[in-house]
Parts: structure tokens; C-alpha cells; sequence
């Protein structure tokens, strides 16, 4: 399934996971691996150079990645995300240009693209011989892979305008300023700071989508590749928890006191902490390829796709969201009592599983997606495809 340039980064970043989630910061030697082992080509499609690999396989990669290093598999993820955000809203013209540029270069991109942060105004230049297009001004956050980036995806207001305007623009672009100021307790290193921009010109080649544009059901669809990126986060952490606990239990668990095993794996309580572990996870698993799956059917379909086909991944998606989110904080906290007072050890770093997936199911509430699952359970309604959706 996985290539073997892939099992050896797996392998590489296993042993530094814990340190560096310590230390926080950059990781620039170890996206340099993810880079040379050729995982920023995924979702590039064969026309331009890229592998064009399904997005279930995608996925795979992503939880993978995540049950050893959840900050870098976020990177990577985010990276095939603003892939697809050209592929979904970029001219032929766009998609060629970047994208050949992203596996010619083996650039990495960055997201500047937060719905929620409106601060960044764009200011329409008048239409001249020499230039048009946007000038931006302000600021905007969580911005995750923007370090160490090459290009960005960007999104910002219009004055009078609810919509905003979608754009391209290269990192190092003057007036651009990425900020070191991602301090979390969890999810260290993914580089989700601000960035400023100050009279950035943005110039209308550059532009996806302005703030007039109709918006298809297609163009929606990325609110579901972002949804899927946090479900698959959430199941390899999840895994990763148990598989640690599983590894700690077998070579450093005592039998309690009192108890009549002579293993503490064989206690009755521990195997019962572990079954749950084992079934919810499975559970979240199989919930989260069904819905990249029929995810997979809708990009298929681009500007083809319904309404009522979006719907139906928007749910697979948000029953996956609800049994991922449960699923993963229950493993990384029950992972404690399978490996008991000792594994509690700094050194040990089991901490960092709950402490990113804490900092992650946190980026939107879990009740606005059971609402919305409820509404279709009641009413048949579909949920909003705007935003988080």
C-alpha cells in the first residue's frame, strides 16, 4: 500500500516525535523528508506531473502519518488540501501553471485561506494596461504550513461583499510576512501562525474566484476534503495511542496487586480497556473510508456534481467527524490506565496524543455537526455547505 521511501519516513520520524514535540517550532528537516520521498506530488494530477492518487489513498497516508507525528501529517494534509483548492476553483490556465511549478520545484503550500478570519481586506485596483487586480492589506491566522512554504492559497474581503475573494501568490511575495507565533499545547509543529500581508499585490492571473463569482456545488466540496483531513488526523492519533499503549503494556506493565495474572496484559480490566479502544477506533476507521470514498465518487463527478450528491458526502463526512472526535479522546486518555503510573514518565511523551487531538477537535464544535445530522434525521435536511460544512 505505502511505498517503502514512505515506511522509512514513518520510521525516521517515530524516533524523534516525542523530542520535537517538546520542542515545537519548525520542523524543516523533517518536511524535507516528507518532500524528498515524494509524498507533495499525492494530489497533483499525471497531466502535471504529479502521481494523481485517489483520495482514499491520500487518507491513508494522512492517518498513517499521523499515528506516528500528527503536526506533520497535518502539514502534509494541508499541503494536498490547497492542491485541491486549485484543482477546485483554479482556470485551466492556474491549475497548469502551479501545479507544474508544485512538481517541478517540489514546492510545498501553505494555507492563508482561514474562513473565519476576516481581517484581510482586498482593495479592487482600477482595470489599467499595465495591471488590475486586488491590493491586500491585514492579517490572517491559523495558517498552517505557511513556514517554510512556497506558495499560498488566500482568501480575503471585499468591502460591501459577503463573498470573498479566493487568489495564488507565491510566500516569498513582497509585503508578505509569515509570523512565528504558534505557541499551542498541542499540534506543535504545524506552523498554524499568522501571516501579514501589507499592499500585496494580488493580480487578477492570479485570482480563482472573486467576490461576485456564482459558487457550484463543486466548489463546496473542499469544506468536505478539509472535514476529512481532521477525521483521518483524529483516527491515526487514535491508533497511534493504542498502538503505544499496546507496545508499553507487553514489555513494562506490572500486574496489579490483588489481581490473579501473572502478565499484566492478561488482566481482565486491561484487555476490557483495550477491546474498547480497538472497537471504537475500528469503527471511526471504517466510517472515515466510507465517506472518503463517496467523496471520491463526487470529485469524480467536478462540475457535474448535485446538490444532493454533495449532501450525502457532507453526512458520511460528519457521522465520521462524531465517531473520530469520540474516539480518539477516549484512546488517548483510556491509553493511561492500560499503561498505568510508569507511563506517565515525561520522557515517554504519551501525553502529546491526547494534547493534539485536544488542540485539534477544538477547530469546531462537535454539536454543530450532531445539529446538523439531527436535521437530516428528522427533516431530510441537508446540511449547509458553507464554511466548516
Amino acid at each position: 500500500m505505502f511505498s517503502c521511501a514512505f515506511k522509512d519516513v514513518l520510521s525516521t520520524l517515530a524516533k524523534t516525535a516525542v523530542a520535537r514535540d517538546r520542542q515545537g517550532g519548525h520542523a524543516a528537516h523533517e518536511k524535507v523528508l516528507l518532500r524528498d520521498a515524494g509524498l507533495l506530488r499525492l494530489a497533483v494530477p499525471r497531466q502535471h506531473g504529479g502521481d494523481e492518487r485517489s483520495w482514499p489513498d491520500i487518507y491513508r497516508h494522512i492517518r498513517a502519518l499521523a499515528a506516528v507525528d500528527s503536526a506533520l501529517a497535518h502539514v502534509l494534509a494541508f499541503h494536498q488540501l490547497q492542491v485541491a483548492t486549485v484543482l477546485i476553483y483554479g482556470s485551466a490556465q492556474q491549475q497548469h501553471g502551479w501545479l507544474r511549478r508544485t512538481t517541478d520545484e517540489n514546492g510545498w503550500w501553505g494555507n492563508a485561506l482561514n474562513p473565519r478570519d476576516t481581517r484581510l481586506q482586498a482593495q479592487p485596483l482600477p482595470h489599467t494596461a499595465a495591471a488590475s487586480g486586488y491590493e491586500l492589506n491585514g492579517t490572517k491566522g491559523f495558517c498552517s504550513g505557511t513556514r517554510g512554504s512556497h506558495y499560498l492559497t488566500v482568501s480575503a474581503r471585499v468591502e460591501g461583499h459577503s463573498q470573498p475573494v479566493l487568489g495564488l501568490l507565491e510566500t516569498a511575495a513582497p509585503g508578505i510576512a509569515v509570523k512565528d507565533d504558534w505557541n499551542p499545547m498541542g499540534q506543535r509543529q504545524t506552523d498554524s501562525g499568522s501571516v501579514q500581508f501589507t499592499q500585496v499585490y494580488l493580480p487578477a492571473s492570479a485570482v480563482m474566484r472573486d467576490e461576485a463569482a456564482s459558487t457550484s456545488a463543486f466548489h463546496t466540496l473542499r469544506n468536505c476534503l478539509a472535514q476529512l483531513v481532521l477525521v483521518n488526523l483524529f483516527v491515526g492519533v487514535a491508533q497511534g495511542a493504542r498502538q503505544q499503549a499496546r507496545d508499553y503494556a507487553l514489555q513494562h506493565a506490572k500486574p496489579w496487586m490483588g489481581s490473579t495474572v501473572e502478565r499484566a496484559t492478561d488482566d481482565p480490566y486491561l484487555l476490557r480497556r483495550m477491546g474498547e479502544m480497538q472497537a471504537q477506533i475500528s469503527a471511526a476507521a471504517l466510517m472515515a473510508d466510507h465517506a472518503a470514498a463517496l467523496l471520491q465518487k463526487a470529485w469524480l463527478q467536478g462540475d457535474s456534481l448535485g446538490s444532493q450528491e454533495r449532501a450525502a458526502v457532507a453526512i458520511a463526512v460528519f457521522e465520521a467527524k462524531v465517531m473520530a472526535h469520540r474516539s480518539t479522546l477516549f484512546a488517548t486518555q483510556e491509553m493511561f490506565d492500560v499503561v498505568g503510573s510508569r507511563g506517565t514518565h515525561a520522557d515517554l511523551g504519551f501525553d502529546r496524543f491526547w494534547r493534539n487531538v485536544r488542540t485539534h477537535t477544538l477547530h469546531d464544535p462537535l454539536d454543530y455537526k450532531l445539529q446538523a445530522l439531527g436535521r437530516w434525521a428528522v427533516y431530510g435536511e441537508e446540511p449547509s455547505a458553507l464554511n466548516y460544512n
